[in-house]
């Protein structure tokens, strides 16, 4: 299997999930296992799992057999070291190694949410740059002036901390187009709403970022794209849970950190040699497990001059 069958059975997983989500019988599994899509789901799933299963698998068989500290610091020490050797070096309080299946479950994580969602994230950032020329610009200017009289344009690690519009764009662009729309959690306790209203433990809530992120009275004018929203003199009085594109708490995004200077890498290092402009066809927002353009988003990008 190759990278790219991987990525269709992706794109087919989060489609078919979210048409099963909104018709109430195929929620019983019986029922949708007789279903064409039930069918399709169960290929699509045992081709990602089998990706999976073939990285661990080539991976396990290139650890050296040394104790595993020994390997983690060799393996730190020379930059190699990945999260997957963590996953396969580590043992629990009684010693015990990690199944290849609790390896695969956070794997598949990492994989699947750590592509899809920074892809959709980039996407939408590019999308609504194109579309205010004059952030784009002043983003451009802001990593040309951190660059200028280098010999190397690659962006250093200390450099993240100095691009500091380029990442309130990112921001501003993850409030409106969230790549994960919706997230939910169990109850572990009663949570008595301000009306009185009690939601019991157990019960499991779906908790719309989408919504959040549009909520008026928290966010004026929600549909403008307004990057100085997230100048650091306009966050002091709000809710840091009124901006949750990685989730909160104590289950959030494992990996926010990385996929934010991520996508600062990308979209530095392309602004830095390209000029983004809109398409004449407006995108429609699809929601699926990640929020996608309905036909793809398109865009139209020139080269900048190397002068």
């Amino acid at each position: 299997m190759n990278p790219s069958e991987y990525i269709s059975a992706i794109l087919e997983l989060s489609a078919l999930v979210t048409k099963r989500y909104h018709q109430l019988l195929l929620h019983i599994d019986s029922l949708y296992q007789l279903t064409c899509s039930g069918r399709r789901f169960h290929k699509a799933c045992h081709l990602v799992h089998s990706f999976t299963d073939a990285v661990i698998q080539d991976r396990r068989r290139t650890l050296p057999s040394k104790h595993e500290d020994d390997v983690l610091k060799a393996k730190a020490k020379s930059k190699t070291l990945d999260f997957i050797d963590v996953l396969l070096l580590s043992k629990d309080e009684d010693g015990k190694e990690l199944s290849d299946e609790d390896i695969r479950a956070e794997a598949d994580t990492f994989m699947f949410e750590g592509h899809d969602t920074t892809a959709s994230g980039l996407s939408w950032i590019l999308y609504n740059l194109a579309r205010h020329p004059e952030y784009q610009e002043r983003c451009r200017q802001e990593v040309q002036e951190l660059l200028r009289d280098r010999e190397s344009t690659e962006i250093e690690w200390d450099d993240l901390a100095q691009l500091p519009f380029l990442t309130m764009c990112i921001k501003e662009s993850l409030r409106l187009h969230p790549p994960v729309t919706v997230i939910s959690r169990r109850c572990t306790q009663d949570i008595v709403l301000p009306d009185g209203r009690v939601i019991p433990k157990g019960v499991i809530c779906i908790i719309n970022i989408f919504a959040t992120h549009h909520n008026p009275t928290v966010w004026p004018d929600p549909e403008v794209y307004d990057p100085f929203r997230f100048d650091p003199e306009n966050i002091k009085d709000r809710s840091p849970l009124a901006f949750i594109p990685f989730s909160a708490g104590p289950r959030n995004c494992i990996g926010q950190t990385f996929a934010m200077n991520e996508m600062k890498v990308a979209l530095a290092l392309t602004l830095l040699r390209f000029r983004v402009l809109p398409d004449d066809k407006e995108p429609r927002r699809k929601p699926e497990l990640i929020l996608r353009a309905e036909g793809g988003l398109w865009l139209r990008v020139e080269p900048l001059s190397t002068q």
